[in-house]
């Protein structure tokens, strides 16, 4: 994922320090209960399709966003999946991140799925019975995303 001119501008003040992130991710179906995946350009392989919310911006808003800035595919939030910090990621550059990530499961509403941006080698809907070979962070959301639970999120320990 490109970064944004609002974390280049922090970076030019902190370096690679650890920096405390929002992102979003969204689980979006079709009406034929398949699911929207998206190939990233920066390591080949199949994800949900994730973002960083913009300063100002709704977790809701920036998942809407996200998805048709890299699919075409326009959608509606209906509920959050889960919500989780990240472990700590080292990029290429020395930069570090850490991510809250709130996921949503989303419905398609319109647009046809195609690259639509520059993070993508490719986009399509996939069947639950026939999915790439994905990590846990996408597997995992997928999952919540077809429960009807509650929002998960990490438990609290008890003292």
């Amino acid at each position: 994922m490109p970064t944004p001119d609002f974390i280049r501008d922090l970076r030019a003040s902190i370096g690679h320090q650890l920096l405390y992130l929002p992102g979003v991710s969204a689980v979006v179906f079709d009406d034929q209960g398949r699911v929207l995946l998206g190939r990233r350009a920066d390591n080949g392989r199949w994800t949900i399709i994730c973002g960083i919310p913009e300063p100002g911006e709704q977790p809701a808003t920036a998942v809407v966003r996200e998805v048709e800035e890299e699919t075409a595919v326009r959608c509606v939030p209906e509920r959050i999946v889960l919500v989780r910090t990240l472990a700590p990621v080292t990029y290429p550059n020395d930069d570090r991140c850490q991510f809250v990530d709130v996921c949503f499961r989303c419905r398609a509403v319109g647009g046809e799925a195609r690259v639509n941006d520059d993070e993508s080698l490719d986009v399509a809907w996939f069947p639950l019975d026939a999915l790439p070979e994905m990590e846990d962070f996408s597997l995992s959301r997928i999952k919540q995303a077809l429960e009807d639970g509650p929002t998960w999120f990490e438990p609290t320990v008890a003292e």
